[in-house]
């Protein structure tokens, strides 16, 4: 399974490297699951591939996609995936026992956002753009208190905190003393070393530069305070 744009990294994965694990899977008789929830978010010349889009690939790669980034159907609980059609029947009969659904309402919306399709999107993704760089940028003024990668994807930054401190510690105390929340690192199974994942998806140009200076200011706190 690979996930790219990436959550919690931001990483984007090239298609090089998309078609080696798609090749690797056909050859071993397993199938090749792409999670590309955030096909829409890439930034700075990034380019999102779809490992099912490459020649010969199509009868071994199960796509998921969700409506709840790019669409704003966050919580609506509704998406899709394009599958190889060998393996209808059987998606089919697990789709049947499944007792819960996404509401009527919901899916009529999915249906609309499908066909204005990704230019509904564009302003979204751009404003999100703008939205990064201005984090990016006040994160920087932790370079010596963190390892801060680049995201090249999605709305996450997931920065390594330079200190002994448990994850879970640290998150708690920004919330409590500081009224920012972030997720501890061991969520995604980083349980070595302390790792917290920064979303932006949800700020607007007007509050996100509150949200990192909590961030900012916390941090240097309680690092300074060990």
């Amino acid at each position: 399974m690979t996930i790219s744009p990436n959550n919690p990294t931001g990483a984007v994965y090239p298609a090089a490297a998309l078609q080696a694990i798609n090749q690797l899977c056909q050859a071993r008789g397993i199938y090749h699951i792409s999670d590309e929830a955030y096909e829409y978010f890439t930034y700075d010349g990034a380019q999102h591939f779809s490992p099912a889009g490459f020649d010969s690939n199509g009868q071994h790669t199960i796509s998921l996609f969700s409506l709840s980034k790019a669409y704003g159907f966050a919580s609506w609980r509704i998406g899709y995936m394009v599958l190889p059609e060998h393996l209808l029947a059987s998606v089919q009969k697990i789709q049947d026992t499944i007792l819960i659904c996404p509401p009527v309402v919901s899916q009529y919306a999915a249906l609309a956002a499908l066909e204005a399709g990704r230019a509904y999107c564009v302003p979204k993704v751009e404003a999100i753009a703008s939205v990064r760089k201005s984090v990016l940028k006040s994160l920087g003024e932790l370079q010596d208190l963190c390892t801060l990668p680049t995201t090249e994807g999605a709305f996450y930054s997931f920065i390594k905190v330079h200190t002994d401190s448990h994850a879970m510690t640290l998150v708690e105390r920004l919330i409590r003393e500081h009224r920012v929340a972030v997720i501890p690192g061991h969520t995604f199974g980083m349980n070595e070393g302390c790792y917290l994942r920064v979303a932006f998806g949800a700020l607007q140009p007007q509050t996100v530069r509150e949200g990192t200076e909590r961030l900012i200011s916390g941090l240097k706190s309680i690092l300074k305070q060990g």
